[in-house]
């Protein structure tokens, strides 16, 4: 069965000094790019996304005059108003500089209509458009994800949500994902909606020790 390692957002504005920085999320870049290493010794593909914002998205409380990090209503779904982040062609939108990038297969963007948000490497929140990614790991006969990135309550629980929901075998890297935390609990309780799901949790040594990796 073939597997796939997928790095959700490690971008600048999730990082250290980013406009939507998420605590410590710089040390899931070390991580991944062990992960990615690991993964690439075990012929298994490398998969990373992208929020890839225009700049009048309107889940940006700027351009829905309201303020950020409050919670309201957009295209009838509920709706964290963020900071301006991770707009098309920034240095906010780029993977963070130590992040291994010639060790990606393929890259997926997501959030690109300004109208809706896109949580998940998979769908808009809505569910009403679907980005490249289930295509590109069905041509790969890809059935079993490894998943680690920011943030583990947002794009991170979306994205193992929607995997699973499409079929997908689905491991969380635990200590490669960092969270938001607008309520103190939100990523514990993230990972528990996860696992509830049918997720399995991994940490890095025990993904090394199961691919034969030496760190």
């Amino acid at each position: 069965m073939k597997s796939a390692l997928l790095l959700i957002d490690l971008q600048n504005d999730f990082c250290h000094g980013g406009a939507l920085a998420v605590a410590e999320g710089d040390e899931t870049v070390n991580i991944a790019n062990l992960a990615i290493a690991a993964c690439r010794h075990a012929n298994i593909k490398v998969v990373a996304s992208q929020d890839w914002h225009p700049a009048d998205h309107r889940s940006f409380a700027l351009n829905s005059s309201a303020e950020p990090w409050t919670i309201g209503e957009l295209e009838g779904l509920p709706q964290v108003w963020w900071p301006v982040h991770c707009v098309q062609n920034t240095p906010g939108a780029d993977f963070h500089p130590e992040l291994n990038t010639a060790g990606l297969d393929y890259i997926v963007h997501k959030g690109q209509d300004a109208a809706i948000d896109s949580y998940s490497a998979f769908f808009d929140n809505g569910k009403r458009a679907a980005t490249a990614l289930h295509p590109w790991l069905q041509r790969e006969q890809v059935e079993q994800l490894i998943v680690m990135g920011l943030a583990t309550d947002y794009c991170v629980k979306f994205s193992v949500l929607d995997a699973l929901a499409l079929g997908y075998q689905v491991t969380l890297l635990s200590d490669g994902c960092r969270g938001v935390n607008l309520q103190p609990d939100d990523s514990k309780r993230a990972i528990e909606e996860m696992q509830q799901a049918g997720a399995k949790v991994q940490n890095l040594s025990q993904l090394v020790s199961n691919l034969h990796f030496t760190l």
